[in-house]
């Protein structure tokens, strides 16, 4: 990772190089390029074609199909934006940082407060789901003897078998294909899920839920799952060796990394995780480094205070970071878990440009909360024009693949929009409570299936055009050897 102290402005304050963000026009400049027919009003059909069509209902309050400037000024100002583009300057708010016992659990018939919904302040109930199983089965459609060798390596080191389809992407229109590996896949505990790259797409995991939460009866997933993905055959051998040479962390080897952002005064919620975070691993007597990364209209912000706290500052221009002080540097390679809460985009989480990883991940863990982290090559639904954070969606390298092939053994994201800390946070307690990846991203993925209470045969998005996805919560991304146990259990 190259160094740059050229912009360091003041101690823990630097500006570093970024991606532009999308620029707001005035409203009366919005009317007078979509209004058609001249009359002051929009309709759908004027910002059809636009990257306006999504917010038109938003703006149309009173649903009489029409939105006046005042209309969309009203809605802008609910956001902290003013009718000619610009951030209307606000007070900070204090900023609380709870404890995670005082956090709500949610689940279907305890769902959260308005407030603790807006801040992303409460936690998804988990919990266990028994297996029948005994086999570890890796089910993959990779032919290429360069994947395949990495494959029986590590099926060799767990006393597995591996289960080969020609195309994973067909499972969801092959319902005796889906079968006859179901059959297959009842007496398996652990199932590692190793797609072609061309293969890891949205409906192609919706559809590997569906198989696997119809082993039995129920309607949950009844195996311990993960997934296998590099970018390349070299990348995915890494991979395999290092889950191999593995070993659980004991609480006083993990030296974990949170990464947070804010973008606006008070736009808090990711800094108050990684306080969040700070005090629960202090109860353990560890202490978390936090990297917060401060957008320009977060000036007036609350910071965290204490040893180890960097405060980074974007500048307009450039907004993602690629290059860090050096003491950050040393941080984030000595740091064994890294933890980032923020907005993301394909090629960004956090602030964080995906180039700007170390090269060298081996052995770490990673999980992060943005959107679009676990983002797949080639995509089944439509391209999102613009994402949480007012940032453009681009084709760009998901950041926890990149991850991995730089030599991250554990990632977790999400392919689309991801809801952050409620339901990474599951993740991380399981993780500590010494259980292993595929026990985790099981119950992750079963509290979701209970809480948006779609049953197994509608996983799959047919109507690729839909658009409200609740499907969208299921696809969420843990890579790694389901059988490998993260951290050792804590006292």
């Amino acid at each position: 990772m190259r160094l740059s102290l050229a912009t360091l402005t003041l101690p823990l304050l630097v500006t570093v190089p970024c991606v532009a963000q999308q620029t707001i026009p005035p409203v009366s400049a919005l009317i007078k390029q979509y209004d058609q027919d001249a009359d002051g009003k929009l309709t759908a059909e004027d910002v059809a074609k636009s990257r306006y069509a999504r917010q038109f209902p938003r703006w149309d309050q009173d649903q009489n199909g029409k939105v006046t400037a005042d209309e969309i000024i009203a809605f802008r100002r609910r956001y902290g934006i003013a009718a000619d583009g610009s951030r209307i300057a606000a007070a900070a708010k204090p900023l609380k940082i709870p404890d995670t016992e005082s956090l709500a659990r949610v689940d279907r018939t305890h769902p959260p407060s308005r407030d603790a919904a807006r801040n992303s302040a409460y936690i998804l109930r988990t919990q266990p789901h028994r297996v029948t199983g005994q086999e570890y089965v890796i089910l993959t459609d990779h032919l290429e003897p360069a994947y395949v060798q990495h494959l029986q390596r590590l099926a060799k080191h767990r006393a597995g078998s591996l289960l080969t389809v020609k195309n994973l992407t067909q499972l969801p229109d092959q319902p005796d294909e889906r079968a006859r590996i179901r059959s297959r896949l009842r007496q398996a505990k652990y199932v590692a899920i190793a797609p072609r790259k061309e293969s890891y797409r949205e409906n192609t995991l919706l559809a590997l839920w569906e198989l696997l939460s119809t082993i039995d009866d129920d309607p949950q997933i009844d195996v311990f799952p993960g997934l296998l993905l590099a970018t390349d055959a070299a990348s995915l051998g890494t991979l395999v060796d290092q889950s191999i040479r593995h070993r659980p962390l004991p609480a006083e080897e993990v030296k974990p990394l949170a990464i947070s952002q804010c973008l606006s005064v008070n736009e808090t919620r990711s800094l108050q995780k990684a306080g969040i975070l700070r005090k629960q691993f202090a109860k353990t007597e560890q202490s978390l480094p936090i990297v917060a990364i401060y957008g320009k209209q977060a000036a007036a912000a609350p910071k965290l205070s204490g040893p180890q706290v960097w405060n980074l500052t974007t500048s307009d221009k450039q907004k993602f970071v690629r290059e860090f002080p050096r003491d950050v540097t040393q941080v984030m390679d000595q740091s064994s878990l890294w933890i980032l809460h923020g907005h993301g985009v394909p090629g960004m989480s956090c602030s964080v440009d995906v180039d700007g990883l170390p090269t060298n991940m081996r052995g770490k863990l990673l999980l992060t909360g943005s959107c679009f982290s676990a983002v797949p090559w080639q995509s089944d639904l439509p391209k999102l024009r613009e994402a949480p954070g007012g940032y453009q969606v681009q084709p760009r390298d998901a950041f926890v693949l990149r991850a991995i092939d730089r030599g991250a053994v554990v990632a977790f994201g999400h392919q689309r929009l991801s809801s952050g800390f409620p339901h990474l946070y599951p993740i991380l307690e399981s993780w500590q409570q010494g259980q292993t990846v595929g026990q985790s991203y099981q119950q992750l993925l079963n509290a979701l299936i209970a809480l948006t209470q779609l049953q197994p045969q509608d996983f799959v998005i047919r109507d690729v055009k839909q658009r409200r996805i609740p499907q969208n919560r299921l696809l969420y991304v843990l890579i790694g050897d389901p059988a490998l146990q993260p951290l050792a259990a804590r006292d």
